[in-house]
């Protein structure tokens, strides 16, 4: 089995060690990019979206993830905690509550945790890794459960082949995910007029930026209804964040300084402004709080000094805060720009 960066014992375990690296460039400094294009500090707009990392725990080892989760991860979200998150978003106005890991279905507390969110009445999003429906009989029923709660399904899906899935997301990952994607189709997901929403993710297999959003929609959906009679709502292209174990495979493949160059030479000012963290909330297992899920995973928390865990949350500070910035946020927006529902332009 692929081991998280951390069994391994890896320097790039450490977030001080990815920002010490990140420092190693001849390159601008992204405040001072911002700072060229009028934008610095960036500051938040109006909050809508709760991002909630429920545990690092995964049923995969993706070579890509900038969580580092696996199967060896043991941090999981405790109730506790999760209650505390539900008392926070009943002191706002947010619409949407996002739930990620890891695999979010891995922590035991998950089912209750949707239940209790959905009786807040918010739209709840779940970033489902495919393979998990297949993984155990106790997951066998989520599609059914994901319908119950009318719960928006966000999936990678790296690309509709076999061998450029595999590579990225681990061996036979495509073969379950397509058997996955077509339980989720069973029951409604991807179908038009259902009003069950199933997105998928699709992350560079390497050291390049992201094609056009519109495009790959537009072939995954025909090469997937054509190939295996699948269906889905939308395509979200991310950029990959030069963060934990896709920094080290930039750095082991020798190709760190020439994609943070590919990065900064497609700084888009547009995207700037419309980056994630501006009406976004992030809150990691343990409940502290963020600007981004990638500040999350840099321990980068949020500037408001007299609410940085969820236990403490002030919606007013929170509101008024000054984004975190850093070298990585290059990625966020590069191009089309890039945020966890995908090009931001």
């Amino acid at each position: 089995m692929i081991k998280s960066l951390k069994s391994l014992g890896h320097e790039l375990t450490e977030s001080q060690k990815q920002l010490q690296l990140l420092q190693l460039t001849n390159l601008m400094p992204f405040e001072d990019k911002l700072k060229e294009t009028n934008l610095f500090p960036l500051t938040t707009i109006p909050m809508e979206i709760f991002q909630i990392n429920v545990g690092k725990m995964c049923n995969q080892v993706c070579k890509h993830c900038h969580v580092d989760a696996g199967p060896d991860r043991k941090e999981i979200m405790s109730r506790e905690t999760m209650q505390d998150c539900i008392n926070a978003i009943q002191k706002t106005n947010v619409y949407t509550v996002d739930l990620t890991g890891g695999a979010p279905e891995m922590n035991p507390d998950f089912r209750w945790f949707v239940e209790e969110l959905s009786k807040l009445g918010k739209k709840i999003i779940v970033r489902c890794n495919l393979t998990i429906i297949q993984a155990n009989k106790k997951y066998h029923d989520l599609p059914d459960f994901f319908k119950k709660h009318k719960i928006e399904v966000i999936s990678s899906l790296p690309y509709f082949s076999a061998s450029k899935t595999d590579a990225q997301r681990g061996e036979g990952v495509f073969e379950k995910s397509i058997r996955a994607l077509k339980l989720l189709n069973e029951v409604g997901y991807g179908k038009e007029g259902s009003g069950l929403i199933l997105n998928l993710v699709y992350n560079p297999a390497g050291a390049f930026l992201p094609a056009s959003q519109m495009a790959l929609e537009k072939e995954f959906k025909l090469k997937l209804k054509s190939g295996f009679d699948i269906e889905f709502n939308s395509l979200f292209a991310i950029t990959n964040l030069p963060i934990s174990r896709f920094l080290d495979y930039l750095v082991s493949s020798k190709n760190y300084e020439s994609y943070m160059e590919k990065l900064v030479a497609a700084y888009n000012p547009i995207a700037a402004t419309n980056v994630m963290c501006r009406n976004t909330i992030s809150v990691s297992w343990d409940g502290f709080l963020y600007d981004c899920d990638f500040n999350q995973m840099l321990n980068l928390k949020v500037a408001t000094h007299n609410s940085q865990h969820v236990k403490d949350f002030n919606f007013d500070s929170l509101s008024q805060r000054n984004i975190i910035v850093n070298q990585h946020c290059y990625g966020c927006t590069a191009g089309s720009g890039s945020s966890c529902g995908g090009s931001v332009v």
